[in-house]
């Protein structure tokens, strides 16, 4: 039988490997995901067919994630071919007048208000089917629309409707009021630092490439990357593509179905509008292939988490870093469970920390008259960083639709994140939110 430290050892090795070996790229993320825990799976002794079972529970468990990626990437690839949002990105062009910083900047504000719906993978759909093709127009490192997006999104995350807030609200039996609306300022500043990010990233990209002289822009100016584009377009039915977003995203937003079948169902009227029936296969097997790395990182990502999980090597990471923390800084909890939820929320799932540590700091931190509502704040903190770990399957998303590294925006967006949760911090303090 193996020990609590040792599993909790094996834990916290495995994925800072893992993170090194994608940041330095020596293996690549699907690979990682895949090959890394079953070694140490097999080194803890797990090698029976116990070890079968855990993967595919993890894979059952991010299969609607997988299954709604898939048909998201086809459903926004096909409204791309049909040059839906052509017209937008013309006006965008037109408004930023070819500035790079105005670009960065206003993709930050969008994926702003994208975010309030709640949905991760919503928002870096939504945000990178409008921005992607203006950023390649005016040659913006493929880095930095992905870093933004994340990033804002990762401020957004704490609405009350959101995951983060939600699990806090349930494992602490406390009001949304109580935790959230405390948490409004954080979200200012942090989306100020965002957008700040943005104004300082643009700035860079326009000292490198100038300001675009758009003012007589070709009209011909299309979005897909398809020699053949002009003649997927279907200009005559922007109205009905139109109406089909906007159903859809109203749908996504008030919840009528599951994610995975209201994409399904709206790629299914996406090609019957657009498209006869030899096409439709056509752009099926051509976003086909943008959807298929994205899917299979985010299966591969199911038999990490379900390694981790099943044996047993998340919990002993929580007791940990519960352990970790000295009798004598008891009074001083809420401000160590604002510290700890940094790397908590980075190194295991929401589930994993909001249910398994935070009731057990909360029920500790009482000891010292330190309310409930105060530790939920505390821990929602770490937050600003979360959506960068491994076990986050929207962010692969991202990095696929901008066909970037995970690593690499790893990389890039790791310490303006960690900076998003300091100010967090600060701003709480300040505000009285959070006691020292």
């Amino acid at each position: 039988m193996l020990s609590q430290t040792t599993l909790g050892i094996a834990g916290f090795a495995m994925i800072l490997l893992f993170m090194y070996l994608i940041m330095s790229k020596r293996m690549s993320a699907m690979n990682a995901l895949i090959l890394i825990p079953i070694v140490f799976a097999i080194a803890l002794g797990f090698h029976d067919a116990k070890l079968g079972k855990m993967m595919f529970d993890g894979v059952k468990k991010v299969a609607p994630t997988g299954i709604m990626i898939c048909f998201a990437i086809l459903f926004f690839g096909i409204m791309i071919d049909a040059g839906l949002f052509d017209p937008v990105i013309k006006k965008i062009l037109k408004v930023v007048h070819g500035d790079p910083m105005k670009v960065c900047v206003g993709t930050a504000v969008l994926a702003a208000f994208i975010s309030l719906d709640g949905d991760g993978s919503t928002t870096y759909l939504v945000t990178c089917s409008a921005m992607l093709a203006v950023h390649r127009k005016l040659g913006i490192r493929p880095i930095i629309l992905p870093a933004l997006a994340v990033l804002e999104n990762s401020v957004m995350n704490i609405i009350p409707w959101g995951g983060p807030t939600g699990r806090v609200l349930a494992s602490l039996s406390v009001d949304s009021s109580q935790v959230f609306t405390p948490m409004i300022p954080c979200m200012v500043v942090g989306t100020l630092f965002v957008c700040f990010m943005g104004y300082r990233w643009g700035l860079q990209e326009r000292a490198r490439l100038g300001v675009l002289d758009i003012t007589h822009a070709d009209n011909k100016f299309t979005v897909s990357e398809d020699p053949e584009a002009d003649q997927l377009k279907r200009p005559e039915k922007f109205w009905i593509n139109l109406v089909l977003v906007v159903v859809l995203m109203t749908c996504l937003m008030m919840g009528v179905l599951p994610l995975a079948i209201l994409f399904i169902i709206a790629t299914a009227l996406a090609l019957l509008v657009n498209y006869k029936n030899k096409d439709q296969q056509a752009r099926i097997a051509a976003n086909g292939a943008n959807a298929m790395p994205v899917v299979a990182m985010v299966f591969a990502a199911g038999i990490f988490m379900g390694i981790l999980a099943d044996t047993k090597m998340v919990d002993a990471m929580a007791k940990m870093i519960i352990a970790g923390v000295p009798e004598s800084m008891g009074p001083h909890f809420a401000f160590i469970t604002s510290l700890i939820s940094l790397p908590g929320t980075f190194f295991m799932t929401n589930d994993a920390f909001y249910f398994g540590v935070l009731p057990v700091l909360a029920k500790a931190a009482a000891v010292y008259g330190i309310p409930a509502d105060m530790m939920g704040r505390a821990a929602l903190i770490g937050q600003g960083a979360h959506l960068l770990s491994p076990l986050v399957p929207s962010t692969y998303l991202l990095v696929g639709l901008n066909k970037v590294e995970f690593g690499d925006l790893q990389r890039f967006a790791l310490l303006p994140a960690i900076c998003v949760s300091l100010l967090w911090l600060a701003t709480s303090v300040l505000l009285g939110n959070i006691t020292l």
